[in-house]
Formats: structure tokens, C-alpha cells, sequence
């Protein structure tokens, strides 16, 4: 009999799906199974569903060879804002076996498609910020602001300070409210941006900003800003920048909302700018200098949604997790 194992976001956490030792280590042996060529996705599709451009609906196929023998299509819906009990956005990953195609499970992936984002991130951070880092701004009060703090705690305990901002001052108050029940270094509230990263090591954009937010005041030797969120950086920010890296230059750049890439079809930046993907900085060990001011665009690769999948699922069946319905 050919089944399928469902998993929702309970299950799948209780399958490994916030580990966020696990989840470090799937995106670092994706990037060397996508070196290798072991690894492979394609650009995907995209369906607007409304007038907002932030309002899409996303069919991203790929598949991950090595120990994870998997092939998988994450379906996501993107809406500007949260309504009634849904949040913004909502996902499933559909994974079959790569060898031979047999149905392995459905997946609820939105908490996956945050672990892997802020996965990479926390390897932007070990690789690319110059000093042991100390204080971490954190911008945005949605789920993935939440998620890179939940990352920040559990992977950099050295961190002394993390400040939080967001254009809306009560729903980053209602985040504060959540992350204080937690242990880890303090959160505190910053009332202005500003204020959110004169200090900081680490900028980490986790925004939907539709405008950008940041100009070269964000600029400073030897800090490191991660964008993982819509549009928060300005092409005068991004110019004046030491080292521009991406986690990888594709397809997605002739449309992606990203500021990059935006300034890409500008024309205001070239590819060869590049200083690094993530496949240079895990696999061959690229650093910037130590003096540098970085910029690390993180488009978000589907390939780590379905290496997280396939092994949530794979703990999901050795430990009888899940819903197993036939197929046929």
C-alpha cells in the first residue's frame, strides 16, 4: 500500500522541526549537495492574488539528493497583513522520494520556511560579522522577527542585547510580551529605528515592508545586515556597502521584490558586485575583512524547505508521529 504521512506543525515539532541545530546543519549540507550538483531547484511560480504586490500565492519546486533522497513542492499563500485567526502567510511541503517517486508526506511548513530562513541567518552571523557580537537589532514584529529572536537566544548566547522595532509600536509590544516569557538575553523596545541600531553588531530586516526603511546610517565598519524581510534597505545603502553577499544570485532576480534585486532592474547594481553566495562562504570558506561593512540579501531558497521536510518526516515515521492515510 502506498501511504501519506501528514504532519501539522505540532507533529512536525515534535518530529525535530525546531531544532535549530538541525536545522543549521540542513542548510549547510544543502549548500554543499547544491555545489556538488546533488541538489537542484527551479524558478518559482507565482500567482498575485490580490492588488497588493506582497499578496502572492508561490509553487517552489526542488529537490535534495545525499542523505535526504528527496524531491518536494512547497505551495505558500502571501497576504499583506494577518485576518480574522489566519496569519499572513500559510504553507504546506508536499515531498515524495527522489530515487523512486513513492509519496512520503504533507507537511505544514510555514514554522519550517521560518527555522531555514533564520537558519541561514544565524550562518550570515557566524561567518560574516566581524567581532564576537554583543547586540542584535531586530526589525519587524511578525513571525519571522519572532523566529530570528528565538535563533538569536538559542545559537548566540554571547549576545548581551537585542532591541526590537517595528512601525507599529503595539504589535512590537505584544511580541516583547511573548519573548519575556522565554529565557535568554533581554529584549528590549526600541521607539525609533534609529535607536534600534546605533549599537548593534547585527541588523536584522524581517520586515514586509513595501518602502525601505533603511539609508547608509545603517552603514557602519564591521557590522553586518541581514535582510530577510520584503524591501527594507535603500540602493544608496546597498551601494555603500564593503561586501554585498547573497545566500544565491538566480532567476528570481529578474522579478523578486527584494531591494537587491529591485536595484538589479534598476540598473543601479551589476551581478559581478557579488562578493559571495552561501555556497562560497559554507563550502570554501569565504570571510570579509574584519573593518568591512556587510550586506547579506536573503532571498529565501526553496531547496532547504524540502531538506527540512524530508528530514522532519523521515524522524516523523521512525517515531510514529503523524496522520498516515493511503494513497493507493
Amino acid at each position: 500500500m502506498i501511504t501519506l504521512r501528514i504532519l501539522s506543525r505540532t507533529e512536525a515539532l515534535a518530529a525535530g522541526a525546531g531544532d535549530w541545530s538541525l536545522a543549521v546543519e540542513d542548510v549547510r549540507e544543502t549548500t554543499r549537495l547544491l555545489r556538488l550538483g546533488e541538489a537542484a531547484m527551479v524558478d518559482e511560480c507565482v500567482l498575485p492574488v490580490g492588488t497588493d504586490p506582497r499578496e502572492k500565492a508561490y509553487g517552489l519546486p526542488a529537490s535534495v539528493g545525499g542523505r535526504y533522497d528527496a524531491a518536494g513542492l512547497k505551495w505558500a499563500m502571501h497576504r499583506a497583513a494577518p485576518s480574522a485567526e489566519l496569519p499572513s502567510i500559510t504553507s504546506t511541503t508536499l515531498v515524495n522520494r527522489l530515487s523512486d517517486g513513492r509519496p512520503l508526506g504533507l507537511v505544514e511548513s510555514a514554522l519550517l520556511t521560518r527555522m531555514r530562513t533564520a537558519a541561514v541567518s544565524a550562518i550570515a552571523m557566524r561567518m560574516l560579522a566581524a567581532e564576537r557580537i554583543r547586540s542584535v537589532a531586530i526589525l519587524g514584529a511578525g513571525a519571522q522577527a519572532k523566529t530570528h529572536a528565538e535563533m538569536v537566544r538559542a545559537l548566540f548566547p554571547g549576545v548581551s542585547a537585542i532591541r526590537l522595532w517595528n512601525r507599529t509600536p503595539e504589535r512590537r509590544d505584544a511580541l516583547l510580551a511573548e519573548l519575556r516569557q522565554a529565557d535568554g538575553p533581554p529584549v528590549a523596545a526600541a521607539a525609533t529605528l534609529l535607536e534600534a541600531i546605533t549599537d548593534a553588531d547585527v541588523v536584522l530586516c524581517c520586515t514586509a515592508a513595501p518602502t525601505p526603511l533603511l539609508g547608509r546610517e545603517a552603514v557602519r565598519s564591521g557590522r553586518l545586515v541581514v535582510q530577510a524581510g520584503f524591501n527594507e534597505v535603500r540602493f544608496g545603502a546597498i551601494d555603500a556597502f564593503d561586501a554585498v553577499t547573497v545566500d544565491l544570485w538566480g532567476g528570481f532576480a529578474e522579478k523578486s521584490a527584494k531591494s537587491l534585486f529591485q536595484m538589479y532592474r534598476a540598473g543601479r547594481f551589476q551581478p559581478a558586485r557579488v562578493a559571495a553566495d552561501l555556497a562560497a562562504i559554507v563550502v570554501d570558506g569565504w570571510r570579509p575583512d574584519h573593518k568591512d561593512s556587510v550586506f547579506f540579501s536573503s532571498f529565501g531558497l526553496n531547496v532547504f524547505d524540502i531538506a527540512l521536510a524530508a528530514r522532519v518526516l523521515e524522524q516523523a515515521e521512525a517515531g510514529g508521529i503523524g496522520t498516515v492515510v493511503p494513497l493507493f
